[in-house]
């Protein structure tokens, strides 16, 4: 299983399962991280505690542990 945490800067993949509860969930899904959503990483930080997304026309922060319950597909 591949999660959103493992994908590097510059790659684009899609969002098979969303794993998250309550408020995380509902925060993903009204910014538009979805299944079937696609999404490009723009940025990783050097520590790998945070990483930055595009899914449509919106830029997302997310930490490593909200992305790691991100499965997703690459392509």
């Amino acid at each position: 299983m591949a999660t959103l945490a493992g994908l590097e800067a510059n790659e684009d993949a899609v969002v098979l399962k969303v794993n998250a509860d309550g408020e995380l969930k509902r925060r993903l899904f009204s910014l538009g991280l979805r299944k079937s959503s696609h999404v490009r990483v723009k940025a990783v930080s050097l520590n790998k505690s945070t990483m930055e997304i595009e899914t449509g026309a919106c830029m997302l922060a997310l930490r490593f542990e909200e992305a790691k319950k991100i499965e997703v597909e690459k392509i």
